[in-house]
């Protein structure tokens, strides 16, 4: 029978407790138990000078899938060995000089071709894709420059199962004269290309600015939405109590939309952080809903 040990024998085998523990390896951060309702991304531009292997780190201890808008594909092989995905590639098109625009679209057409091989490969979900600025053209005429352009781009991404997303962006702060301005121009562009995989790429800050109404509008018009981007109004910045969106409720009924079948992509966020990691853990928390 072994005898018990006195007090000094006691205090001498805590130290040797304490002191094994002080030399221990830390246990490996698991990333954060989030409810899973809403999939969150951020873009790759949030923190664009943070090396790409902390970035990964940093964002998936987060609880955050996905990375938005990475245009060095050299970064490709480590967000996919992270854990996490693309999800937004670029595709075709740019902001001032867009699908609208005919004399570009041969060249256009050869991004999409290439980038959406490339998102395929990589099995991304989603390439991006831009209307341009008005620049003389009108918006009807803008419409149907971008139909005849999306149709043709549409047939590699229905073979490619992947997603082409025409991006809302606000014509009255940030982008003067950019076409894909309001949700009813973007949705009838979407009837008239007239393919499972051509959809919006629905910015929630943008379209509080050009429209409001933000829940009403997402969801009536879902079935040609297939990802969000998020960031606070006025001033592309922190979802905080100092700017005017109530991310909750918008969060609430995406994930409503997500649970009835009618949404199944990502919420990314997109805006400049004060604090930097710690505003991105911010958002992350108050969209986790």
């Amino acid at each position: 029978m072994t005898a018990p040990m006195n007090r000094r024998d006691v205090i001498r085998s805590l130290g040797a407790t304490a002191a094994l523990a002080a030399f221990a390896p830390a246990a490996k951060a698991e990333p954060a138990k989030l409810k899973g309702r809403i999939k969150q991304c951020v873009t790759r531009g949030t923190f664009r000078k943070m090396p790409i292997e902390e970035f990964c780190k940093t964002v998936r201890d987060l609880g955050i899938v996905g990375v938005d808008l990475v245009s060095d594909q050299k970064e490709w092989a480590v967000i996919r060995d992270s854990g996490l995905i693309v999800s937004m590639a670029p595709g075709g098109g740019s902001i001032k000089k867009g699908l609208n625009d005919k004399s570009l679209h041969p060249g256009v057409l050869e991004d999409f071709k290439k980038n959406i091989k490339a998102a395929a490969d990589f099995k991304w979900p989603n390439v991006i894709a831009l209307a341009g600025d008005r620049e003389g053209i009108s918006d009807d005429q803008s419409l149907e420059n971008c139909a005849a352009i999306l149709k043709e781009a549409s047939k590699i991404a229905e073979d490619a199962g992947v997603n082409i997303c025409i991006e809302l962006l606000n014509s009255k702060v940030n982008h003067p004269g950019y076409v894909c301005d309001k949700t009813a121009w973007g949705v009838e562009l979407c009837k008239r290309v007239n393919s499972p995989r051509c959809k919006l790429l629905y910015d929630i800050y943008h379209m509080q600015i050009m429209e409001g109404d933000i829940i009403r509008t997402l969801t009536d018009n879902i079935q040609y939405i297939a990802h969000f981007h998020t960031a606070g109004n006025p001033g592309r910045k922190d979802l905080d109590n100092e700017q005017e969106l109530n991310y909750p409720p918008i969060m609430r009924a995406i994930a409503q939309l997500t649970e009835e079948g009618k949404y199944n992509g990502y919420v990314a966020h997109e805006f400049g952080p004060k604090n930097g990691v710690e505003s991105l853990r911010q958002a992350v928390q108050l969209c986790d809903v």
